[in-house]
């Protein structure tokens, strides 16, 4: 599927890196820090508090080799959960420069989706909130790898969570002794390892759509690639400010705008979360010139009271998932030049981009990156191609060692699935025009997307199912119109004896093990699911029904 001609196809661009020997993080920093020390890298508008390139690359170093002091070994999991604060970034790139890898949790975890992931990456450092450190207590058998947590915080709460974690067995202490070296074992300076481009950087957890969650193994080569493909797509330069207000334990964040920024040496400004009503300001305040928004970021921000202010600012370019059907009119109203749209995922980076500046079809994701990818979209069942402009399942290539994932940690059955027929099969419906644009159209299988966050049908229903009243289940979306968020249905059928137990129940149960974004909007009890003759649940029908339920309870609140 993919074209040799110039006009099908994404401009070759040459990487901020050109040397692929240099494409690991601490290479990068180093890099950078004597290229641009004194400019300042992380900024932290929350608490007011700024770090230069030079003082990012000592602090991270003396962070590594602290760590690697107390008997962690390189090619580690360093687990990392908390919300955006510069803990997170330096947890990151001392992970990078100990030669561990990184593992970011979403802080919204709990129960079995917590579990799960743990159990997965068998991490032995952690680095948390004192929030979640009841997560851990909770699931001791799950998390017996772990050897020590850096706590975050200086406050009471960081004192009792540490307190709590000595008590259960393990070692424990504040964050703080791993930035200023305290609390580094004695004895003699334990020498960083020499990271190399395809060693593993990092472990991504997969949304888990159609089972439980997978692990992506990212080496270092292919997140450098990754940040580079965004650097050159925004146009972005060591003059540039790029904001980021999703989370770091999300690619979005972490490799598609921190590490960008840190490659080209500009300023990156790194919000606590994503405020609607704070974004205009935000940007001006900041002086902020990139920055990128999801789905129903847009719509919050779009319905905010127009101010006379809010075109003041030096924003030239926004990097959307997907651009709103209100662009040009957004365009205008805060006073920017440029949208930019990419197809990615976790596992393959971004095989199609959208021209710099470059008008595109509505709906398209972008040309072909044939520089460093080959791509075919062809029918699922028997791998065969498909012609433009028949949806059909992508299939990616890379041209380039180590640019794409590495495989699903500890799934060697999922990563060998993937694979297959030499391709990997990234399980997403798209189509190609005759031009060479190329259109997203859906996940092949079941999917629900909800605050921003993709939920896994499967690790909901095995919550619900725990409840002993419930004899089996099933989770839909009632999909929104384009950029909204779906609603969440579950039906629910119960055992014979379960008498008195109702939808009230169920939806209690929920709120109590599943994340705020899984939690269902409709708990609805059925004498029984429609199946397949070989007993699988036919979702297709159920999602027919959840969304004309949905509808006549609408209607019902409009009359």
């Amino acid at each position: 599927m993919s074209s040799s001609s110039a006009r099908n196809t994404y401009p070759a661009f040459t990487p901020a890196f050109p040397e692929k020997k240099d494409w690991a993080l601490p290479f990068i920093l180093q890099g950078r820090a004597e290229s641009h020390g004194t400019r300042v890298f992380l900024d932290f508008p929350l608490t007011g508090e700024k770090w230069t390139y030079a003082e990012t690359l000592r602090l991270a170093t003396r962070a590594a080799g602290t760590v690697l002091s107390t008997g962690a070994a390189p090619g580690a999991r360093l687990l990392i959960m908390a919300a955006n604060r510069p803990e997170f970034v330096f947890s990151w790139l001392a992970a990078a420069f100990a030669g561990m890898i990184e593992v970011p949790l979403s802080t919204q975890l709990r129960g079995s989706f917590f579990e799960h992931q743990v159990r997965t990456v068998s991490p032995s450092i952690c680095a948390i909130e004192p929030e979640f450190a009841a997560h851990f207590l909770e699931a001791r058998k799950e998390c017996a790898s772990i050897r020590r947590f850096y706590v975050m915080g200086d406050g009471a709460a960081t004192d009792a969570a540490i307190d709590a974690l000595r008590a259960a067995g393990w070692s424990a202490e504040r964050f703080a002794g791993l930035m200023d070296g305290s609390a580094r074992s004695a004895g003699q300076a334990t020498p960083l390892p020499v990271v190399r481009v395809h060693d593993p950087a990092a472990i991504f957890f997969t949304s888990g759509t159609t089972g439980p969650a997978k692990g992506v193994i990212m080496s270092h080569a292919q997140m450098a690639l990754f940040a580079q493909e965004l650097v050159e797509l925004t146009r972005l330069g060591d003059r540039d400010t790029y904001m980021a207000c999703n989370p770091l334990f999300h690619g979005n964040a972490q490799f598609l705008a921190m590490y960008p920024a840190l490659i080209v040496g500009a300023r990156f400004v790194l919000r606590e979360k994503y405020s609607a009503t704070a974004w205009a300001s935000w940007i001006r305040d900041s002086k902020v010139t990139i920055t990128n928004l999801m789905g129903v970021m847009f719509d919050f921000i779009w319905k905010q009271p127009p101010q006379p202010d809010d075109a003041d600012n030096d924003l030239r370019c926004i990097f959307a998932i997907p651009t709103p059907g209100f662009g040009e009119q957004f365009k205008q109203r805060f006073g920017f030049d440029t949208f930019v749209e990419a197809y990615g995922m976790t596992e393959v980076s971004m095989p199609m981009m959208t021209p710099y500046g470059e008008k595109y079809p509505p709906g398209a994701c972008g040309r072909l990156v044939e520089q460093w990818f080959e791509v075919r979209i062809v029918d699922s069942e028997t791998d065969e191609d498909v012609p433009d402009g028949q949806v059909g399942e992508l299939l990616v290539r890379p041209k380039s060692m180590w640019t794409i994932n590495s495989g699903y940690y500890g799934m060697p059955e999922r990563t060998a699935e993937a694979y297959r027929n030499l391709w990997f099969h990234t399980g997403d419906g798209v189509r190609r025009d005759k031009d060479g644009w190329y259109y997203f159209v859906d996940r092949l299988k079941d999917t629900i997307r909800r605050r921003g966050e993709y939920v896994s049908s499967y690790e909901l229903e095995q919550t619900v199912l725990d409840h002993p009243a419930v004899m089996e289940c099933a989770a839909v979306a009632i999909k929104a119109e384009e950029g909204g968020d779906d609603e969440i249905a579950i039906f629910v059928v119960l055992r014979d004896e379960a008498l008195g137990v109702g939808e009230a129940e169920i939806r209690a149960w929920c709120q109590q093990r599943l994340p705020r974004f899984a939690m269902p909007r409709d708990v609805w009890l059925s004498g029984g699911l429609p199946k397949t003759p070989s007993g699988k649940i036919r979702k297709a029908e159920l999602r027919v029904g959840a969304k004309q339920r949905y509808a006549n309870a609408m209607k019902g609140r409009l009359a």
